[in-house]
Protein backbone atom coordinates (compact mmCIF):
# COMPACT_ATOMS: atom_id res chain seq x y z
CA UNK A 1 0.00 0.00 0.00
CA UNK A 2 2.84 2.40 0.78
CA UNK A 3 4.23 2.01 -2.75
CA UNK A 4 0.90 2.84 -4.39
CA UNK A 5 0.89 6.51 -3.34
CA UNK A 6 4.33 7.40 -4.76
CA UNK A 7 3.51 5.49 -7.94
CA UNK A 8 0.18 7.33 -8.28
CA UNK A 9 1.87 10.68 -7.64
CA UNK A 10 4.47 9.91 -10.31
CA UNK A 11 1.76 8.99 -12.82
CA UNK A 12 -0.18 12.19 -12.11
CA UNK A 13 3.01 14.27 -12.55
CA UNK A 14 3.66 12.49 -15.82
CA UNK A 15 0.09 12.89 -17.09
CA UNK A 16 0.00 16.63 -16.49
CA UNK A 17 3.62 17.18 -17.63
CA UNK A 18 4.59 18.39 -14.16
CA UNK A 19 7.81 16.40 -14.43
CA UNK A 20 8.66 18.40 -17.55
CA UNK A 21 7.85 21.71 -15.86
CA UNK A 22 10.03 20.81 -12.86
CA UNK A 23 13.01 20.19 -15.15
CA UNK A 24 14.93 23.47 -15.57
CA UNK A 25 16.14 22.61 -19.07
CA UNK A 26 12.61 21.84 -20.27
CA UNK A 27 10.85 24.96 -19.00
CA UNK A 28 11.82 27.27 -21.87
CA UNK A 29 10.38 24.86 -24.44
CA UNK A 30 7.16 24.44 -22.43
CA UNK A 31 6.80 28.22 -22.11
CA UNK A 32 7.56 28.64 -25.81
CA UNK A 33 4.85 26.13 -26.78
CA UNK A 34 2.35 27.68 -24.37
CA UNK A 35 3.09 31.17 -25.64
CA UNK A 36 2.60 29.97 -29.21
CA UNK A 37 -0.86 28.60 -28.36
CA UNK A 38 -1.88 31.75 -26.47
CA UNK A 39 -0.57 34.00 -29.27
CA UNK A 40 -2.46 32.02 -31.92
CA UNK A 41 -5.62 32.03 -29.84
CA UNK A 42 -5.55 35.82 -29.47
CA UNK A 43 -4.79 36.40 -33.16
CA UNK A 44 -7.58 34.11 -34.40
CA UNK A 45 -10.01 35.67 -31.93
CA UNK A 46 -9.10 39.06 -33.33
CA UNK A 47 -8.92 38.15 -37.04
CA UNK A 48 -11.86 35.75 -37.28
CA UNK A 49 -14.03 36.85 -34.36
CA UNK A 50 -14.06 33.32 -32.92
CA UNK A 51 -14.54 32.76 -29.22
CA UNK A 52 -11.33 32.14 -27.28
CA UNK A 53 -12.27 28.49 -26.88
CA UNK A 54 -12.87 28.05 -30.62
CA UNK A 55 -9.62 29.86 -31.40
CA UNK A 56 -7.65 27.68 -28.96
CA UNK A 57 -9.34 24.58 -30.36
CA UNK A 58 -8.33 25.59 -33.89
CA UNK A 59 -4.72 26.21 -32.80
CA UNK A 60 -4.41 22.84 -31.08
CA UNK A 61 -6.06 20.93 -33.92
CA UNK A 62 -3.93 22.69 -36.54
CA UNK A 63 -0.61 22.26 -34.74
CA UNK A 64 -1.42 18.63 -34.01
CA UNK A 65 -1.91 18.28 -37.79
CA UNK A 66 -5.39 16.81 -37.29
CA UNK A 67 -7.31 19.54 -39.11
CA UNK A 68 -10.95 18.47 -38.79
CA UNK A 69 -12.06 21.32 -41.04
CA UNK A 70 -14.95 22.47 -38.85
CA UNK A 71 -13.23 25.84 -38.38
CA UNK A 72 -11.31 27.43 -41.22
CA UNK A 73 -9.82 30.90 -41.65
CA UNK A 74 -11.97 32.96 -44.02
CA UNK A 75 -10.01 36.18 -44.58
CA UNK A 76 -6.84 36.41 -46.67
CA UNK A 77 -4.95 37.86 -43.70
CA UNK A 78 -6.02 34.98 -41.44
CA UNK A 79 -5.07 32.43 -44.11
CA UNK A 80 -1.64 34.02 -44.51
CA UNK A 81 -1.16 34.01 -40.75
CA UNK A 82 -2.19 30.35 -40.65
CA UNK A 83 0.58 29.41 -43.09
CA UNK A 84 3.17 31.14 -40.90
CA UNK A 85 1.62 29.86 -37.66
CA UNK A 86 1.37 26.19 -38.63
CA UNK A 87 4.87 25.94 -40.12
CA UNK A 88 6.45 27.49 -37.02
CA UNK A 89 4.08 25.97 -34.49
CA UNK A 90 4.64 22.40 -35.63
CA UNK A 91 8.39 22.89 -35.21
CA UNK A 92 7.87 24.30 -31.72
CA UNK A 93 5.64 21.41 -30.67
CA UNK A 94 8.11 18.91 -32.11
CA UNK A 95 10.84 20.43 -29.96
CA UNK A 96 8.55 20.10 -26.92
CA UNK A 97 7.82 16.45 -27.74
CA UNK A 98 11.54 15.78 -28.19
CA UNK A 99 12.28 17.35 -24.81
CA UNK A 100 9.58 15.18 -23.18
CA UNK A 101 11.05 12.11 -24.90
CA UNK A 102 14.57 12.92 -23.71
CA UNK A 103 13.47 13.61 -20.15
CA UNK A 104 11.40 10.45 -19.87
CA UNK A 105 14.07 8.30 -21.52
CA UNK A 106 16.62 9.69 -19.06
CA UNK A 107 14.31 8.83 -16.18
CA UNK A 108 14.06 5.17 -17.19
CA UNK A 109 17.76 4.98 -18.01
CA UNK A 110 17.53 4.75 -21.80
CA UNK A 111 20.10 6.91 -23.52
CA UNK A 112 20.28 7.73 -27.20
CA UNK A 113 23.55 8.16 -29.09
CA UNK A 114 23.22 11.97 -28.97
CA UNK A 115 22.72 12.00 -25.18
CA UNK A 116 26.02 10.33 -24.36
CA UNK A 117 28.75 12.72 -23.44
Amino acid sequence: MSQIRPRLRRRIRTLFLLDVLMDKESRPVVYWAGTTLVFGTIIYHWLEGWSYLDALYFCVISLATVGYGDLTPTTPLARGFTIFYVINGIGILLSLFDRIRALRAERVGVYTAGDEG
